[in-house]
């Protein structure tokens, strides 16, 4: 008999305890996950309900790599980003025991923390100034403030892919994609500025009245099947 986990545990016992252990592990970091997605959601919404906020809007593509090449403020939001980096170290930290994490330098994990701060930060900023140039978009063609949730929808998916045009299938956001790509640009030193800038051109680009007819039709229909719930 097995005295590890107790006096008489048999072999099997010690199978049974250890695939249990293993389901806690799973089910824990797949919490950490969710609260990790959660953060980051909140943190994109609040920055850019902040951006929205104000009368001051990017106006082009280049004007917004102007103000991305300045000095960024982001201490609006420190306890929010502070949150995201308390929240990704141990979920990276998991991820990188695995197999097929095997490239991640353990070095590189244990310095994560700063690497990601840096990494959301620089985010946020970027997301910001794509969401004041997407408003302003929305505003000139329209004659009236874009709603708020579709300049973040607008917003998130140009920044993840400043290649693909908008087309509003739903009104999800992207958080976990977003997550994700905070988190691993902040773990493997990758830059976002390229792609950044790709996203002002895009978002220069909007061709925003069918957008937001399409967005008045997705609302509508949601509103409608609320009701019938």
């Amino acid at each position: 008999m097995a005295t590890v986990f107790g006096a008489s545990t048999s072999p099997r016992q010690l199978r049974e305890q250890a695939a249990s252990a293993g389901k806690g592990a799973g089910t824990n970091a797949r919490k950490a996950g969710r609260a990790l997605v959660e953060a980051v959601g909140g943190l994109a919404s609040k920055a850019i309900d902040r951006t929205l906020l104000t009368d001051e809007r990017v106006t082009t593509a280049a004007e917004g790599r102007r103000r991305l090449a300045g000095q960024a403020e982001t201490e609006a939001f420190a306890e929010d980003i502070q949150r995201v980096v308390v929240l990704a170290v141990p979920v990276v930290r998991t991820l990188a025991r695995g197999a097929r994490w095997t490239r991640v330098p353990w070095l590189m994990v244990v310095s994560s923390a700063i690497s990601i701060g840096v990494a959301v930060r620089t985010g946020v900023r970027e997301l910001q100034v794509l969401a004041s140039l997407v408003a302003y978009r929305l505003e000139q063609t329209t004659g009236a403030p874009g709603d708020p949730a579709l300049v973040e929808k607008l917003a998130i998916d140009l920044y993840l892919n400043p290649k693909r045009t908008p087309r509003l299938a739903d009104d999800k956001l992207r958080v976990v994609r977003l997550t994700r790509k905070w988190v691993l640009s902040g773990v493997f030193g990758r830059k976002t500025s390229k792609r950044a800038s790709k996203a002002l051109d895009a978002a220069e680009r909007l061709d925003a009245a069918p957008l937001s007819a399409r967005w008045a039709a997705i609302r509508q229909s949601s509103r409608t099947v609320d009701r019938q719930a």
